[in-house]
Protein backbone atom coordinates (compact mmCIF):
# COMPACT_ATOMS: atom_id res chain seq x y z
CA UNK A 1 0.00 0.00 0.00
CA UNK A 2 1.22 3.50 -0.86
CA UNK A 3 1.57 4.88 2.67
CA UNK A 4 4.23 7.51 3.36
CA UNK A 5 6.66 7.13 6.25
CA UNK A 6 9.42 9.58 5.32
CA UNK A 7 9.50 13.39 4.99
CA UNK A 8 11.55 13.98 1.86
CA UNK A 9 11.41 17.79 1.95
CA UNK A 10 12.64 17.87 5.55
CA UNK A 11 15.47 15.55 4.53
CA UNK A 12 16.59 17.83 1.70
CA UNK A 13 16.67 20.77 4.11
CA UNK A 14 18.38 19.34 7.18
CA UNK A 15 20.83 17.13 5.29
CA UNK A 16 22.27 20.06 3.33
CA UNK A 17 22.40 22.11 6.55
CA UNK A 18 24.33 19.34 8.32
CA UNK A 19 26.92 19.21 5.54
CA UNK A 20 27.36 23.00 5.62
CA UNK A 21 27.81 22.80 9.38
CA UNK A 22 30.53 20.15 8.99
CA UNK A 23 32.41 22.30 6.43
CA UNK A 24 32.53 25.01 9.11
CA UNK A 25 34.36 22.68 11.53
CA UNK A 26 37.45 22.78 9.35
CA UNK A 27 39.30 25.43 7.31
CA UNK A 28 36.35 25.87 4.96
CA UNK A 29 37.24 22.67 3.08
CA UNK A 30 35.53 19.28 3.40
CA UNK A 31 36.10 16.05 1.52
CA UNK A 32 32.85 14.12 1.69
CA UNK A 33 33.18 10.42 0.90
CA UNK A 34 29.90 9.52 -0.73
CA UNK A 35 28.76 5.91 -0.28
CA UNK A 36 26.10 4.26 -2.42
CA UNK A 37 24.31 5.78 -5.37
CA UNK A 38 24.10 9.52 -5.85
CA UNK A 39 20.82 9.09 -7.73
CA UNK A 40 18.46 6.21 -8.54
CA UNK A 41 18.64 5.06 -4.89
CA UNK A 42 15.73 2.65 -5.19
CA UNK A 43 16.68 0.68 -2.07
CA UNK A 44 16.22 3.77 0.09
CA UNK A 45 12.91 4.58 -1.63
CA UNK A 46 11.64 1.05 -0.94
CA UNK A 47 12.52 0.89 2.78
CA UNK A 48 11.68 4.56 3.49
CA UNK A 49 8.39 5.19 1.63
CA UNK A 50 8.41 8.85 0.67
CA UNK A 51 12.16 8.98 0.01
CA UNK A 52 12.62 9.94 -3.63
CA UNK A 53 15.24 7.98 -5.62
CA UNK A 54 16.97 11.23 -6.64
CA UNK A 55 16.86 12.81 -3.15
CA UNK A 56 20.62 12.79 -2.59
CA UNK A 57 21.21 14.45 -5.94
CA UNK A 58 18.53 17.08 -5.21
CA UNK A 59 20.10 17.71 -1.81
CA UNK A 60 23.54 18.23 -3.37
CA UNK A 61 22.08 20.53 -6.01
CA UNK A 62 21.10 22.82 -3.14
CA UNK A 63 24.85 23.04 -2.45
CA UNK A 64 26.01 23.17 -6.08
CA UNK A 65 27.51 26.67 -5.77
CA UNK A 66 29.76 25.36 -2.98
CA UNK A 67 30.43 21.85 -4.29
CA UNK A 68 32.33 19.93 -6.93
CA UNK A 69 32.46 16.20 -7.66
CA UNK A 70 35.70 14.23 -7.67
CA UNK A 71 35.39 10.83 -9.36
CA UNK A 72 37.62 7.94 -8.29
CA UNK A 73 38.42 4.70 -10.13
CA UNK A 74 40.89 1.89 -9.41
CA UNK A 75 43.40 1.22 -12.22
CA UNK A 76 43.00 -2.52 -11.63
CA UNK A 77 39.26 -2.24 -12.36
CA UNK A 78 40.05 -0.50 -15.66
CA UNK A 79 42.58 -3.15 -16.61
CA UNK A 80 40.28 -6.12 -15.93
CA UNK A 81 37.19 -4.32 -17.27
CA UNK A 82 35.23 -4.70 -14.05
CA UNK A 83 31.50 -4.25 -14.71
CA UNK A 84 28.57 -2.85 -12.77
CA UNK A 85 26.20 -5.73 -12.15
CA UNK A 86 23.04 -3.64 -12.62
CA UNK A 87 24.04 -1.90 -15.87
CA UNK A 88 26.48 -4.43 -17.35
CA UNK A 89 28.93 -1.71 -18.32
CA UNK A 90 32.56 -1.33 -17.31
CA UNK A 91 33.57 0.93 -14.41
CA UNK A 92 35.56 3.07 -16.86
CA UNK A 93 32.52 3.52 -19.09
CA UNK A 94 30.39 4.29 -16.05
CA UNK A 95 32.75 7.04 -14.89
CA UNK A 96 32.31 8.83 -18.21
CA UNK A 97 28.53 8.24 -18.10
CA UNK A 98 28.32 9.66 -14.58
CA UNK A 99 30.46 12.70 -15.42
CA UNK A 100 28.09 13.56 -18.27
CA UNK A 101 25.02 13.07 -16.06
CA UNK A 102 26.39 15.13 -13.15
CA UNK A 103 27.30 17.97 -15.47
CA UNK A 104 23.88 17.86 -17.12
CA UNK A 105 22.29 18.14 -13.67
CA UNK A 106 24.38 21.20 -12.84
CA UNK A 107 27.14 19.69 -10.67
CA UNK A 108 30.73 20.66 -11.40
CA UNK A 109 33.05 17.75 -12.24
CA UNK A 110 36.62 18.77 -12.99
CA UNK A 111 38.75 15.77 -12.10
CA UNK A 112 39.17 12.01 -11.91
CA UNK A 113 41.65 10.23 -9.64
CA UNK A 114 43.04 6.88 -10.81
CA UNK A 115 44.03 4.97 -7.67
CA UNK A 116 46.68 2.23 -7.52
CA UNK A 117 47.92 3.76 -10.76
CA UNK A 118 49.73 1.55 -13.26
CA UNK A 119 50.71 2.67 -16.75
CA UNK A 120 48.96 0.15 -18.97
CA UNK A 121 47.41 0.53 -22.40
CA UNK A 122 43.87 0.28 -21.00
CA UNK A 123 44.58 2.99 -18.40
CA UNK A 124 46.27 5.28 -20.92
CA UNK A 125 43.36 4.92 -23.36
CA UNK A 126 40.95 5.78 -20.55
CA UNK A 127 42.98 8.90 -19.70
CA UNK A 128 42.79 10.03 -23.32
CA UNK A 129 39.00 9.62 -23.29
CA UNK A 130 38.72 11.68 -20.10
CA UNK A 131 40.86 14.44 -21.54
CA UNK A 132 38.55 14.60 -24.57
CA UNK A 133 35.75 15.27 -22.08
CA UNK A 134 37.77 18.17 -20.63
CA UNK A 135 38.44 16.27 -17.40
CA UNK A 136 41.78 16.43 -15.57
CA UNK A 137 43.35 13.14 -14.49
CA UNK A 138 45.41 12.65 -11.32
CA UNK A 139 47.47 9.61 -10.39
CA UNK A 140 47.49 8.09 -6.90
CA UNK A 141 49.82 5.20 -6.24
CA UNK A 142 49.76 1.93 -4.37
CA UNK A 143 51.32 2.34 -0.91
CA UNK A 144 53.04 -0.65 0.62
CA UNK A 145 51.59 -1.43 4.04
CA UNK A 146 48.35 0.53 3.50
CA UNK A 147 46.40 1.08 5.71
CA UNK A 148 48.36 -0.15 8.73
CA UNK A 149 51.85 1.32 8.26
CA UNK A 150 50.73 4.76 9.39
CA UNK A 151 54.17 6.37 9.70
CA UNK A 152 55.06 5.45 6.11
CA UNK A 153 51.60 6.30 4.74
CA UNK A 154 51.67 9.81 6.24
CA UNK A 155 55.05 10.65 4.73
CA UNK A 156 56.45 12.02 1.49
CA UNK A 157 56.99 8.42 0.35
CA UNK A 158 53.35 7.56 1.06
CA UNK A 159 50.58 10.08 0.42
CA UNK A 160 53.30 12.57 -0.53
CA UNK A 161 53.90 10.72 -3.82
CA UNK A 162 50.29 11.17 -4.95
CA UNK A 163 49.44 13.95 -7.38
CA UNK A 164 47.56 16.64 -5.49
CA UNK A 165 44.10 17.27 -6.93
CA UNK A 166 43.47 20.98 -7.47
CA UNK A 167 39.94 21.76 -6.25
CA UNK A 168 38.13 25.09 -6.18
CA UNK A 169 35.06 24.56 -3.97
CA UNK A 170 34.63 24.25 -0.18
CA UNK A 171 32.84 20.89 -0.57
CA UNK A 172 34.44 18.07 -2.57
CA UNK A 173 32.10 15.12 -3.11
CA UNK A 174 34.24 12.03 -3.58
CA UNK A 175 32.33 9.30 -5.39
CA UNK A 176 33.01 6.23 -7.55
CA UNK A 177 31.28 3.75 -9.85
CA UNK A 178 31.41 0.99 -7.23
CA UNK A 179 33.09 -0.40 -4.09
CA UNK A 180 36.84 -0.91 -3.90
CA UNK A 181 37.61 2.16 -5.99
CA UNK A 182 39.71 3.92 -3.35
CA UNK A 183 37.46 6.79 -2.22
CA UNK A 184 38.65 6.84 1.38
CA UNK A 185 42.33 6.62 0.41
CA UNK A 186 41.80 9.51 -2.01
CA UNK A 187 40.21 11.63 0.73
CA UNK A 188 43.04 10.88 3.17
CA UNK A 189 45.70 11.62 0.55
CA UNK A 190 44.07 14.97 -0.14
CA UNK A 191 43.93 15.77 3.60
CA UNK A 192 47.65 15.03 3.92
CA UNK A 193 48.59 17.16 0.92
CA UNK A 194 46.20 19.98 1.86
CA UNK A 195 47.79 20.04 5.32
CA UNK A 196 51.26 20.35 3.76
CA UNK A 197 49.94 23.41 1.95
CA UNK A 198 48.70 24.95 5.18
CA UNK A 199 45.01 24.01 4.84
CA UNK A 200 43.40 21.92 7.58
CA UNK A 201 40.79 20.30 5.35
CA UNK A 202 38.22 17.95 6.84
CA UNK A 203 36.82 14.53 6.07
CA UNK A 204 33.29 13.20 6.52
CA UNK A 205 31.45 10.11 5.37
CA UNK A 206 27.97 10.09 3.86
CA UNK A 207 26.38 6.65 4.04
CA UNK A 208 22.59 6.37 4.16
CA UNK A 209 22.68 2.93 5.78
CA UNK A 210 22.81 1.61 8.38
CA UNK A 211 20.86 4.41 10.04
CA UNK A 212 23.01 5.28 13.04
CA UNK A 213 20.20 6.53 15.30
CA UNK A 214 17.82 3.58 14.78
CA UNK A 215 18.08 0.39 16.89
CA UNK A 216 20.56 -2.27 15.76
CA UNK A 217 17.81 -4.76 14.83
CA UNK A 218 15.37 -2.23 13.40
CA UNK A 219 13.97 -3.62 10.10
CA UNK A 220 15.42 -0.66 8.16
CA UNK A 221 18.91 -1.67 9.33
CA UNK A 222 18.23 -5.37 8.82
CA UNK A 223 17.16 -4.57 5.25
CA UNK A 224 20.55 -2.92 4.69
CA UNK A 225 22.26 -6.14 5.80
CA UNK A 226 20.05 -8.06 3.37
CA UNK A 227 20.99 -5.66 0.57
CA UNK A 228 24.70 -6.22 1.25
CA UNK A 229 24.52 -9.95 1.96
CA UNK A 230 26.99 -10.56 -0.88
CA UNK A 231 29.54 -8.34 0.93
CA UNK A 232 28.81 -9.99 4.29
CA UNK A 233 28.50 -6.60 5.99
CA UNK A 234 27.29 -6.75 9.58
CA UNK A 235 25.62 -3.97 11.53
CA UNK A 236 27.02 -3.47 15.01
CA UNK A 237 26.97 -1.11 17.96
CA UNK A 238 29.72 1.50 17.57
CA UNK A 239 31.93 0.67 20.61
CA UNK A 240 34.04 3.83 20.20
CA UNK A 241 30.96 6.10 20.32
CA UNK A 242 29.58 4.22 23.33
CA UNK A 243 32.89 4.59 25.19
CA UNK A 244 33.30 8.28 24.30
CA UNK A 245 29.75 9.49 24.87
CA UNK A 246 27.81 6.71 26.61
CA UNK A 247 25.42 6.75 23.63
CA UNK A 248 24.36 3.66 21.65
CA UNK A 249 24.65 4.14 17.89
CA UNK A 250 24.80 1.77 14.93
CA UNK A 251 27.52 1.45 12.35
CA UNK A 252 28.77 -1.42 10.21
CA UNK A 253 31.70 -3.71 10.76
CA UNK A 254 34.10 -2.36 8.13
CA UNK A 255 33.93 1.22 9.45
CA UNK A 256 34.32 0.04 13.05
CA UNK A 257 37.25 -2.23 12.18
CA UNK A 258 39.14 0.46 10.22
CA UNK A 259 38.51 3.30 12.70
CA UNK A 260 41.64 2.77 14.87
CA UNK A 261 43.75 2.95 11.71
CA UNK A 262 41.89 6.04 10.47
CA UNK A 263 42.29 7.65 13.86
CA UNK A 264 46.05 7.06 13.69
CA UNK A 265 46.20 8.46 10.14
CA UNK A 266 44.25 11.57 11.20
CA UNK A 267 46.71 12.01 14.08
CA UNK A 268 49.62 11.54 11.66
CA UNK A 269 48.23 14.28 9.43
CA UNK A 270 46.89 16.78 11.97
CA UNK A 271 48.74 15.87 15.15
CA UNK A 272 45.39 14.80 16.65
CA UNK A 273 42.18 13.20 15.41
CA UNK A 274 39.03 15.35 15.02
CA UNK A 275 36.82 12.30 15.65
CA UNK A 276 36.23 9.97 18.57
CA UNK A 277 34.15 7.36 16.73
CA UNK A 278 33.06 6.16 13.27
CA UNK A 279 29.63 7.64 14.00
CA UNK A 280 31.28 11.05 14.51
CA UNK A 281 32.56 10.92 10.92
CA UNK A 282 29.07 10.54 9.46
CA UNK A 283 26.66 13.30 8.45
CA UNK A 284 23.58 11.19 7.72
CA UNK A 285 20.26 12.75 8.81
CA UNK A 286 17.85 10.12 7.41
CA UNK A 287 16.79 8.87 10.84
CA UNK A 288 15.45 12.31 11.77
CA UNK A 289 13.10 12.33 8.77
CA UNK A 290 11.10 9.16 9.47
CA UNK A 291 7.53 10.28 10.12
CA UNK A 292 5.81 6.88 10.49
CA UNK A 293 8.03 4.17 11.91
CA UNK A 294 5.42 1.44 11.40
CA UNK A 295 5.26 2.18 7.66
CA UNK A 296 9.05 2.04 7.33
CA UNK A 297 9.26 -1.16 9.37
CA UNK A 298 6.66 -2.83 7.16
CA UNK A 299 8.35 -1.66 3.96
CA UNK A 300 11.72 -2.90 5.22
CA UNK A 301 10.35 -6.34 6.09
CA UNK A 302 8.95 -6.56 2.56
CA UNK A 303 12.39 -5.59 1.24
CA UNK A 304 14.11 -8.35 3.23
CA UNK A 305 11.81 -10.96 1.66
CA UNK A 306 12.34 -9.39 -1.76
CA UNK A 307 16.12 -9.66 -1.28
CA UNK A 308 15.68 -13.31 -0.27
CA UNK A 309 14.01 -14.18 -3.57
CA UNK A 310 16.64 -12.18 -5.49
CA UNK A 311 19.38 -14.16 -3.72
CA UNK A 312 17.63 -17.44 -4.58
CA UNK A 313 17.40 -16.35 -8.20
CA UNK A 314 21.11 -15.47 -8.15
CA UNK A 315 21.99 -18.98 -7.02
CA UNK A 316 19.70 -20.46 -9.68
CA UNK A 317 21.42 -18.38 -12.37
CA UNK A 318 24.83 -19.24 -10.89
CA UNK A 319 25.60 -15.57 -10.27
CA UNK A 320 25.14 -15.67 -6.50
CA UNK A 321 26.16 -17.66 -3.44
CA UNK A 322 24.16 -19.85 -1.08
CA UNK A 323 25.83 -17.93 1.75
CA UNK A 324 23.68 -14.93 0.75
CA UNK A 325 20.53 -17.04 1.12
CA UNK A 326 21.59 -18.31 4.56
CA UNK A 327 22.41 -14.76 5.67
CA UNK A 328 19.01 -13.40 4.59
CA UNK A 329 17.17 -16.38 6.11
CA UNK A 330 18.79 -15.43 9.43
CA UNK A 331 17.74 -11.80 8.95
CA UNK A 332 14.14 -12.90 8.26
CA UNK A 333 14.14 -14.81 11.56
CA UNK A 334 15.45 -11.73 13.37
CA UNK A 335 12.65 -9.66 11.80
CA UNK A 336 10.05 -12.32 12.69
CA UNK A 337 8.99 -12.95 9.09
CA UNK A 338 9.13 -15.66 6.42
CA UNK A 339 8.76 -15.93 2.64
CA UNK A 340 4.96 -15.75 2.80
CA UNK A 341 5.02 -12.51 4.79
CA UNK A 342 4.95 -11.03 1.31
CA UNK A 343 1.21 -11.43 0.59
CA UNK A 344 1.62 -12.00 -3.16
CA UNK A 345 3.73 -15.12 -2.53
CA UNK A 346 1.07 -17.47 -1.05
CA UNK A 347 -1.55 -16.14 -3.50
CA UNK A 348 0.71 -16.89 -6.47
CA UNK A 349 1.73 -20.30 -5.14
CA UNK A 350 -1.89 -21.29 -4.49
CA UNK A 351 -3.03 -20.45 -8.03
CA UNK A 352 -0.05 -22.15 -9.64
CA UNK A 353 -0.56 -25.29 -7.54
CA UNK A 354 -4.31 -25.37 -8.25
CA UNK A 355 -4.00 -24.98 -12.04
CA UNK A 356 -0.61 -26.72 -12.41
CA UNK A 357 0.48 -23.84 -14.63
CA UNK A 358 2.67 -20.73 -14.26
CA UNK A 359 0.91 -18.01 -12.26
CA UNK A 360 1.42 -14.47 -11.04
CA UNK A 361 -0.06 -12.32 -8.28
CA UNK A 362 -0.20 -8.54 -7.92
CA UNK A 363 -1.07 -6.65 -4.72
CA UNK A 364 -2.79 -3.37 -5.54
CA UNK A 365 -2.23 -0.31 -3.41
CA UNK A 366 -5.50 -0.86 -1.53
CA UNK A 367 -4.37 -4.36 -0.50
CA UNK A 368 -6.42 -6.25 -3.10
CA UNK A 369 -4.62 -9.37 -4.39
CA UNK A 370 -5.13 -10.11 -8.10
CA UNK A 371 -3.87 -13.30 -9.75
CA UNK A 372 -3.43 -14.48 -13.30
CA UNK A 373 -2.50 -17.77 -14.93
CA UNK A 374 -0.53 -18.46 -18.09
CA UNK A 375 -2.45 -19.33 -21.26
CA UNK A 376 -1.47 -19.88 -24.88
CA UNK A 377 -2.31 -16.21 -25.43
CA UNK A 378 -0.73 -14.54 -22.42
CA UNK A 379 2.14 -15.10 -20.02
CA UNK A 380 1.25 -15.29 -16.33
CA UNK A 381 2.39 -11.76 -15.49
CA UNK A 382 0.58 -10.38 -18.54
CA UNK A 383 -2.63 -12.09 -17.41
CA UNK A 384 -2.33 -10.75 -13.85
CA UNK A 385 -1.54 -7.32 -15.23
CA UNK A 386 -4.68 -7.20 -17.39
CA UNK A 387 -6.84 -8.53 -14.55
CA UNK A 388 -5.47 -5.77 -12.30
CA UNK A 389 -6.17 -3.06 -14.85
CA UNK A 390 -9.74 -4.30 -15.26
CA UNK A 391 -10.33 -4.19 -11.50
CA UNK A 392 -8.87 -0.67 -11.28
CA UNK A 393 -11.06 0.47 -14.21
CA UNK A 394 -14.22 -1.23 -12.91
CA UNK A 395 -14.43 -3.51 -15.95
CA UNK A 396 -16.10 -6.95 -15.43
CA UNK A 397 -13.64 -9.86 -15.43
CA UNK A 398 -15.32 -11.61 -18.38
CA UNK A 399 -14.86 -8.59 -20.67
CA UNK A 400 -11.87 -8.83 -23.02
CA UNK A 401 -9.92 -5.59 -23.21
CA UNK A 402 -7.61 -6.86 -25.96
CA UNK A 403 -9.21 -7.97 -29.20
CA UNK A 404 -7.99 -11.16 -30.94
CA UNK A 405 -7.18 -9.03 -33.98
CA UNK A 406 -4.54 -7.25 -31.87
CA UNK A 407 -3.01 -10.47 -30.49
CA UNK A 408 -2.92 -12.60 -33.64
CA UNK A 409 -0.48 -10.47 -35.70
CA UNK A 410 1.97 -10.33 -32.78
CA UNK A 411 1.83 -14.11 -32.34
CA UNK A 412 2.28 -14.65 -36.07
CA UNK A 413 5.33 -12.39 -36.06
CA UNK A 414 6.83 -14.25 -33.07
CA UNK A 415 6.27 -17.80 -34.34
CA UNK A 416 6.50 -17.56 -38.12
CA UNK A 417 9.09 -14.83 -38.56
CA UNK A 418 11.13 -14.60 -35.34
CA UNK A 419 11.35 -18.33 -34.59
CA UNK A 420 9.88 -18.21 -31.09
CA UNK A 421 8.36 -21.42 -29.67
CA UNK A 422 6.24 -19.58 -27.14
CA UNK A 423 3.15 -17.88 -28.59
CA UNK A 424 2.15 -16.31 -25.26
CA UNK A 425 2.58 -12.54 -25.16
CA UNK A 426 5.27 -11.06 -22.93
CA UNK A 427 4.43 -7.98 -20.88
CA UNK A 428 5.69 -5.48 -23.45
CA UNK A 429 3.78 -7.24 -26.25
CA UNK A 430 0.64 -7.28 -24.11
CA UNK A 431 0.87 -3.55 -23.53
CA UNK A 432 1.34 -2.94 -27.26
CA UNK A 433 -1.73 -5.06 -28.01
CA UNK A 434 -3.69 -3.15 -25.34
CA UNK A 435 -2.70 0.19 -26.84
CA UNK A 436 -3.75 -1.01 -30.32
CA UNK A 437 -7.13 -2.06 -28.94
CA UNK A 438 -7.50 1.24 -27.06
CA UNK A 439 -7.70 3.10 -30.38
CA UNK A 440 -11.15 1.60 -31.05
CA UNK A 441 -12.34 0.04 -27.79
CA UNK A 442 -13.53 2.14 -24.82
CA UNK A 443 -12.80 -0.58 -22.23
CA UNK A 444 -9.25 -1.02 -23.50
CA UNK A 445 -8.75 2.74 -23.25
CA UNK A 446 -10.05 2.79 -19.67
CA UNK A 447 -7.80 -0.14 -18.76
CA UNK A 448 -4.71 1.51 -20.23
CA UNK A 449 -5.40 4.70 -18.27
CA UNK A 450 -4.97 2.72 -15.04
CA UNK A 451 -1.30 1.88 -15.70
CA UNK A 452 0.08 4.69 -13.46
CA UNK A 453 -1.83 3.15 -10.52
CA UNK A 454 0.41 0.07 -10.67
CA UNK A 455 3.43 2.04 -9.49
CA UNK A 456 4.41 0.86 -6.03
CA UNK A 457 2.36 -2.34 -6.28
CA UNK A 458 3.94 -5.70 -5.43
CA UNK A 459 4.09 -8.73 -7.73
CA UNK A 460 5.29 -12.33 -7.55
CA UNK A 461 5.51 -15.04 -10.22
CA UNK A 462 5.80 -18.80 -9.92
CA UNK A 463 8.77 -18.87 -12.31
CA UNK A 464 11.74 -16.71 -13.20
CA UNK A 465 10.63 -14.46 -16.02
CA UNK A 466 12.27 -13.52 -19.29
CA UNK A 467 14.43 -10.40 -19.09
CA UNK A 468 11.91 -8.38 -21.13
CA UNK A 469 9.15 -9.06 -18.56
CA UNK A 470 11.42 -8.05 -15.67
CA UNK A 471 12.36 -4.85 -17.49
CA UNK A 472 8.74 -3.91 -18.23
CA UNK A 473 7.71 -4.61 -14.63
CA UNK A 474 10.41 -2.16 -13.53
CA UNK A 475 9.14 0.49 -15.94
CA UNK A 476 5.64 0.08 -14.52
CA UNK A 477 6.98 0.48 -10.98
CA UNK A 478 6.06 -3.05 -9.86
CA UNK A 479 8.09 -4.57 -7.03
CA UNK A 480 8.69 -7.97 -8.62
CA UNK A 481 9.95 -11.24 -7.16
CA UNK A 482 9.91 -14.75 -8.60
CA UNK A 483 10.25 -18.34 -7.45
CA UNK A 484 13.71 -19.69 -8.38
CA UNK A 485 12.26 -22.03 -11.00
CA UNK A 486 13.03 -22.01 -14.72
CA UNK A 487 10.56 -20.50 -17.16
CA UNK A 488 8.66 -23.25 -18.99
CA UNK A 489 8.22 -23.15 -22.76
CA UNK A 490 4.88 -23.99 -24.32
CA UNK A 491 5.03 -26.97 -26.66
Amino acid sequence: MNRIGFDNEKYLKIQSERIKERIGHFDGKLYLEFGGKLFDDFHASRVLPGFQPDSKLRMLLQLKNEAEVLMVINAEDIERNKKRGDLEIGYDEDVIRLIKMYRQKGLQVNSVVITRFAQTMAVENFIKRLEKHKTKVYRHYKIDGYPNNVAFITSDMGFGRDEFVETTKPLVIVTAPGPGSGKMATCLSQLYNENKRGVKAGYAKFETFPVWNLPLKHPVNLAYEAATADLNDVNMIDPFHLAAYGETTVNYNRDVEIFPVLNAIFSGIYGESPYKSPTDMGVNMVGYCITDDDVCQEASKQEIVRRYFKACEGVFRETGSEKEIYKIELLMKQAGINQEYRAVVPACRERSKKEKLPAAAIELNDGTIVTGGATKLLGALSAALLNSLKILAGIPHEVNVISPSAIEPIQKLKIEYLGSKNPALHTDETLIALSMSAATDENARKAMEQLPKLRGCQAHTSEILAHVDVKEAGKLGLGLTSEPVSEKIWK
